[in-house]
C-alpha cells in the first residue's frame, strides 16, 4: 500500500526535486515502501530512485545525498501506517483491568514489532507475518523486545488466551540464528508460570545466548477492576523470595560462565520479600530500567556519588517528596542521607496510595493526579517533587487526565517531576 507524502521540509533534496506533498512513495531503489521500517532502510543509500505516484500518474525521482541523511519527506504518521493491535486475550492483561472513562487512547492493545524497536514497546510475537520476520532478519533489526511469559507452549497458549501463541516460540530461535538481539520479558503470576515453570523458561531462553542479551522477570499488576476477568492474586512475601532465588540461581551461573547475568527479577520482588536491593553493578548496563529491573541501585547509587561531590547547601525550602508506596522506603534511606550533611534539609516523603487503581498497585509510575491532590491538599510546603513516571510521555497529564496545571491550581504549590532513576537529579530538586 503507498505512503502518502503528507509535507515536504523546505531546503530539503526532496523540495530541491520538487518532491509534492499529496504525492504517494511507492518504491526506494525498486523496493516497496509500506512503513516507517522500509522507509528508513532503504534511504540509507548516497543514491536514491524514488518512485513516486499523483493523480496525474507515476514518476522517478533520482536524488544524490550523503548517506544516514533524510530527504525532507513529511508523513501523517511516526510509523506512516496504522498501529498494530494485540490479538491476544492474556490472563494478566492491564489493559482490560483499567476502570472506565479514561482517555481512549490507554485501551489500545498494541502488539507492534515496529514500536518494539523504535520505542523498546514488547511484542508477543503471535502479530507478526512471515514477511515481518524476513523483513527483522534481512534488516537486522535489533532489538527486538519479546513478551515471552513461559516457554512452555501449551501453557502459553492458555496465558495468552491465543491457540497459535505456542507456535510463535520458534521465531526466538530463528532470531538468535540470525544474530537479531532480544530484551525479554516473563510476567509471572503466582501458580501459573513460576516455580518449575520458571525453571524450565529461563532455561530455554539461556540457550539463546549471546542473542538473548537479558530477561526480566516482572509480578503480574492487579487492579481493583477485574470482574469477569480470570482470578489471579498477588505473590505472596515467600513466594516472591523464591522467585528471586530461582533468578539468580541462574544468573549467578551465567554470570559466572559468561559474565553476563542474563536473569533479572524487578525491584518489586525484593521489596515484597523484604529483602535488600542487590548493588549497581549487578545490573550490568541496566537495561531493564523500563520494566522496574535495577531501578532503585541506580537511583541510590547516582544520588550516593552526586551527594558526595555536592558542595552546595540546601535552599531553606520546605519540600515534599510524593512517590508510590514501594518506593517510599528508599526514598526516605536517601532523604536520611542527605539530612546526616545537611540537618537543616527539609523534606518529607509522602508515600501516596493508589485508590483509583487499587492499593494493590504500589508503583509510582501509576499514580494519578487525583490521588496525588486528594492526598496531599492541604500539607504545608514550598514545592513537591515526585517522579516524572507519573506522567505520560509529553510530560503534561497523569493517567486520570489531569493536567500538571490543574494539578497545581488545586494544591496550591508549584509540582516538579524529577526523572525516576536519576540520583543527581533528584539531589538536585533537593537543594534548589
Amino acid at each position: 500500500m503507498p505512503v502518502i507524502i503528507s509535507g515536504v521540509e523546505a531546503g530539503s533534496p526532496a523540495q530541491r526535486r520538487g518532491i509534492q506533498p499529496g504525492e504517494r512513495l511507492l518504491s526506494i531503489n525498486g523496493h516497496p515502501v509500506e512503513d516507517v521500517l522500509d522507509y528508513r532502510f532503504y534511504l540509507t543509500e548516497s543514491r536514491l530512485m524514488l518512485s513516486l505516484e499523483s493523480d496525474t500518474g507515476t514518476r522517478t525521482i533520482k536524488i544524490r545525498k550523503r548517506e544516514y541523511e533524510d530527504i525532507g519527506l513529511q508523513f501523517d504518521t511516526y510509523l506512516m501506517d496504522r498501529q498494530r493491535a494485540c490479538r491476544n486475550k492474556c490472563v494478566f492483561c492491564f489493559i482490560d483491568q483499567l476502570p472506565p472513562g479514561m482517555r481512549e487512547s490507554l485501551y489500545f492493545k498494541d502488539d507492534d514489532s515496529r514500536l518494539s524497536f523504535l520505542f523498546g514497546n514488547y511484542i508477543t510475537l503471535t502479530n507478526l507475518t512471515e514477511r515481518e520476520i524476513s523483513r527483522i532478519i534481512e534488516m537486522h533489526i535489533s532489538p527486538i523486545h519479546i513478551s515471552v511469559h513461559t516457554t512452555n507452549p501449551a501453557l502459553r497458549c492458555q496465558m495468552m488466551g491465543n491457540r497459535f501463541a505456542g507456535d510463535c516460540l520458534d521465531i526466538l530461535h530463528r532470531f538468535a540464528a540470525a544474530g537479531i538481539r532480544m530484551e525479554c520479558q516473563l510476567v509471572l503470576c503466582p501458580g501459573y508460570n513460576d516455580g518449575e515453570e520458571l525453571r524450565r523458561s529461563l532455561s530455554d531462553l539461556e540457550k539463546l545466548m549471546p542473542a538473548m542479551e537479558s530477561v526480566a522477570c516482572v509480578p503480574v499488576g492487579l487492579t481493583r477492576y477485574r470482574e469477569g476477568l480470570t482470578p489471579l492474586r498477588m505473590f505472596t512475601g515467600e513466594e516472591a523470595a523464591a522467585v528471586i532465588e530461582v533468578c539468580e540461581f541462574f544468573g549467578d551461573r551465567l554470570a559466572a560462565d559468561t559474565g553476563n547475568r542474563l536473569v533479572y527479577p524487578a525491584d518489586e520482588f525484593y521489596i515484597k520479600a523484604g529483602r535488600p536491593i542487590p548493588a549497581a553493578a549487578f545490573y550490568g548496563e541496566f537495561s531493564q530500567l523500563e520494566n522496574g529491573v535495577g531501578l532503585c541501585a541506580l537511583l541510590r547509587t547516582e544520588f550516593v556519588e552526586a551527594l558526595e561531590q555536592e558542595p552546595v547547601s540546601p535552599a531553606g525550602s520546605r519540600l515534599l517528596i510524593a512517590t508510590g508506596v514501594a518506593a517510599a522506603p528508599l526514598l526516605r534511606e536517601l532523604v536520611g542521607m542527605a539530612r546526616k550533611k545537611w540537618p537543616q534539609l527539609q523534606a518529607e516523603v509522602v508515600p501516596v496510595r493508589n485508590r483509583f487503581f487499587g492499593e494493590t498497585i504500589d508503583v509510582a509510575g501509576l499514580v494519578t493526579g487525583g490521588d496525588l491532590i486528594s492526598q496531599l491538599r492541604g500539607r504545608f510546603c514550598d514545592r513537591i517533587l515526585f517522579p516524572d513516571a507519573m506522567l505520560r510521555h509529553e510530560g503534561d497529564r497523569f493517567l486520570d487526565d489531569i493536567t500538571l496545571d490543574e494539578a497545581e491550581r488545586e494544591l496550591g504549590v508549584p509540582l516538579q517531576p524529577v526523572p525516576a532513576s536519576d540520583g543527581q537529579a533528584l539531589l538536585q530538586a533537593l537543594l534548589q
